[in-house]
């Protein structure tokens, strides 16, 4: 009788010990290591799909057209141009942000010219046809199956050899060669095993719904998220209709593109400007507020940046930031009292970006310094403003990439003022009716938006 072989994984960054350990010895992280059962394959077990043969790879053919659209323009950008043959796609999100939804939408299109199986383990096949039939997707040919044995999932695949594999979700998922329950870490990397297989060796596309625990990530072991091709993250406020799809990991494109959605009564329906989303409902001639100019991927985005100085009550000012980095914020506020002569050490000091875009790269630097000035001297900026510059230690504003993209972005969405680094290129295309101020260091830009 084979032996079995127990092993310890953890959840955060799949560190494997052969016992376990109280902390993980790869990311620190306390109690995070869960046990794991492998079990050897019995003599004769059936493969999945036939063995393949190595060729060369002059002989590969790469000018073969592998993508296709999933009918969602947006979900399209996010994964680098549309789906790709044969990938293994997780799809992780908070409950009840959409996850299902977005799927059970992109069979609408993904039927016309593809077979389409649909497998729950969360829903019957009757839920699932009234939750269609409220979306609006109603393909006569979509294949839906309510099913959670991994090894019956496996043979109605190989029956009805679809194009395109959606299951919902991953953790419900249990395989008989594993006596963990379903979702464990064991049952999760088997299944996900499995899945992955019949991916790569038929060449059909798998989307994976997977849950996210209390920290934001994909429930289970990190090594599932190392498996897959692709994982895609679906955010959104809990109060708010908007959603935002990020890809924290893709072998065919791209992570810094975004798709944005708004919930509504049927169903998810793409927002191709989220600029003008993010901007809806901005105050006029308020102080503490700036809009920048941020590339998401390869598209300029705009977003509204508010701050908020008060008299601090306390002996050490506070700082939050949402939406922002919290020590680029302290850096800001620093290079802010420095070098623009703002005594912000006395104030408290919030800073929040709207509708729930992470502000990440140097080019929201200045917006930041203008909002935090704009609040301080209660000296509001004209509406028709835009800052676009990143802000180094010595006060100095420094040239971004793509800048006429976002001056065409800026432009587009009616504003007349821009505000840019004084290094940016001479030969720099300016949209018509666009007034374009150059500053070499935060103290002139502040003079110019106020």
């Amino acid at each position: 009788m084979a032996k079995t072989k127990t092993v310890f994984f953890c959840t955060d960054c799949g560190t494997e010990t052969p016992k376990w350990m109280g902390r993980c010895p790869g990311c620190g992280a306390f109690n995070t290591m869960q046990e794991h059962i492998e079990r050897p394959a019995a003599a004769g077990t059936v493969r999945i799909g036939a063995a393949r043969q190595p060729r060369p790879i002059r002989e590969l053919d790469s000018g073969d057209e592998i993508r296709f659209s999933t009918g969602m323009g947006e979900l399209d950008r996010v994964l680098g141009g549309g789906a790709v043959a044969g990938s293994l796609v997780l799809v992780g999100g908070a409950p009840g942000i959409g996850k299902s939804t977005l799927l059970l939408q992109i069979c609408n299109d993904l039927c016309k010219d593809r077979k389409v199986l649909y497998i729950s383990g969360e829903e019957s096949e009757r839920q699932l046809k009234l939750r269609a039939q409220r979306l609006g997707v109603q393909p006569e040919s979509l294949l839906i199956l309510s099913e959670t044995q991994l090894s019956d999932i496996v043979g109605v695949v190989d029956d009805v050899q679809p194009d395109v594999l959606i299951v919902d979700s991953i953790q419900t998922l249990y395989s008989d060669t594993s006596e963990s329950a379903p979702g464990s870490v064991s049952q999760v990397k088997d299944c996900t095993m499995a899945l992955m297989q019949l991916s790569k060796q038929q060449g059909i596309t798998v989307f994976v719904v997977g849950h996210i625990n209390k920290d934001g990530n994909i429930a289970g072991p990190k090594v599932l998220e190392h498996m897959v091709d692709c994982v895609l993250y679906f955010e959104g406020d809990p109060n708010s209709s908007y959603r935002l799809l990020r890809a924290a990991k893709n072998r065919f494109g791209s992570t810094n593109e975004i798709g944005v959605f708004e919930m509504g009564d049927t169903g998810l329906a793409q927002v191709p400007n989220p600029s003008q989303m993010l901007l809806e409902g901005r105050p006029e001639g308020a102080s503490g507020t700036c809009v920048a100019c941020v590339m998401e991927g390869t598209r300029p985005v705009l977003a509204e940046v508010q701050a908020l100085v008060s008299k601090t009550a306390f002996n050490v000012p506070r700082r939050t930031a949402d939406g922002f980095d919290f020590n680029r914020a302290a850096l800001l506020l620093a290079v802010a009292e420095k070098r623009a002569g703002l005594k912000l050490s006395m104030f408290d000091a919030y800073i929040n970006v709207i509708g729930g875009l992470r502000l990440d790269e140097p080019g929201a630097d200045l917006p930041i310094v203008l909002a935090l000035a704009s609040s301080y001297r209660d000296s509001a900026i004209a509406d028709d403003l835009v800052a676009i510059g990143e802000v180094g230690l010595t006060g100095e504003i420094r040239n971004v990439s793509n800048l006429s993209q976002r001056l065409s972005e800026v432009a587009r969405l009616g504003f007349k003022k821009c505000i840019i680094p004084k290094n940016a290129p001479e030969k720099l295309e300016i949209p018509a009716g666009l007034t374009v101020y150059r500053v070499r260091n935060i103290r002139e830009a502040i003079e110019i938006a106020m």
